[in-house]
């Protein structure tokens, strides 16, 4: 994201003056994720958690412990949640308050494992392995975040309305295995009525579905690949040399229309 800013600041103008500052340093994050988030956070701050007052995808400062927080109703998990942004020299302390009033409310700590797992249910898109620079927001199912009509455009604008208006020739898709003793990681071969089409992105267990789950780019050289090609194919996944059916669809696993994120 800093070499990226850096970069678009080298391309404006001389008259423009912008500076861009590395505070990575300064902050701690803490993920409160969960369906008792709110009244979990709620018990611990004046300030209203409700749906009302803190709708998603909206960020304020609340006071927690001894700190001003930066509260972010954003998730990774696929459930209703913050991102807490805490002042370095505050981070113990929150950290402990957390801690010490999670006990009544079953607060549990998750590792990156744990969060890997929730966010291929449902279908969020790690940047570097599902999505990079050398795909479009249309081939990984992301035009609905893009506002082509954003007053002044944005880079890469015509680019994508040019891959909405043709079409694409790959989509990311979801899949989970139906033998689910076999585990994907990545660069699994995904084949496509007997012909390889791509690979696997993404692989993790899905805990809650208790499904093996996967994510890839699946390629259709001899046209468009719409939902409804994709829909119409039998699919297998290539786990050490052997080739097992999966189920494979555009929408995640679970909760796909967001409304346990947006509650």
């Amino acid at each position: 994201d800093l070499d990226h800013l850096r970069r678009c600041i080298e391309m404006m103008g001389a008259t423009d003056e912008v500076t861009v500052v590395d505070v990575t340093s300064a902050f701690a994050t803490f993920s409160v994720m969960g369906p008792r988030s709110r009244e979990f956070l709620q018990s611990l701050t004046p300030a209203d958690m409700s749906h009302e007052a803190f709708p998603f995808a909206t960020s304020r400062h609340i006071d927690l412990g001894y700190a001003t927080v930066r509260a972010t109703r954003i998730t990774y998990v696929g459930e209703l949640g913050w991102e807490l942004y805490v002042p370095t020299e505050f981070s113990a302390n929150v950290f402990d308050t957390l801690q010490e009033a999670g006990g009544g409310f079953g607060l549990p700590l998750a590792g990156y494992h744990a969060l890997d797992s929730l966010r291929m249910e449902k279908g969020y898109r790690h940047w570097g392995h599902d999505i990079s620079p050398d795909e479009n927001p249309i081939e990984a199912g992301l035009g609905f975040v893009v506002a082509l009509d954003k007053p002044g455009g944005f880079i890469g604008r015509d680019a994508v309305a040019r891959a909405k208006a043709e079409g694409v020739h790959q989509r990311l898709v979801q899949f989970a295995m139906r033998d689910s003793s076999r585990l994907l990681y990545h660069n699994e071969p995904i084949w496509r009525d007997g012909r390889i089409v791509g690979r696997i992105t993404s692989g993790m267990y899905g805990h809650f579905l208790d499904r093996s789950l996967g994510m890839g780019y699946v390629e259709n050289a001899d046209g468009v690949a719409d939902a409804a090609w994709v829909n119409a194919g039998s699919y297998e996944i290539e786990v050490s040399g052997e080739r097992f059916a999966a189920d494979a669809q555009l929408s995640p696993w679970y909760d796909p229309k967001s409304e346990r994120v947006k509650a």
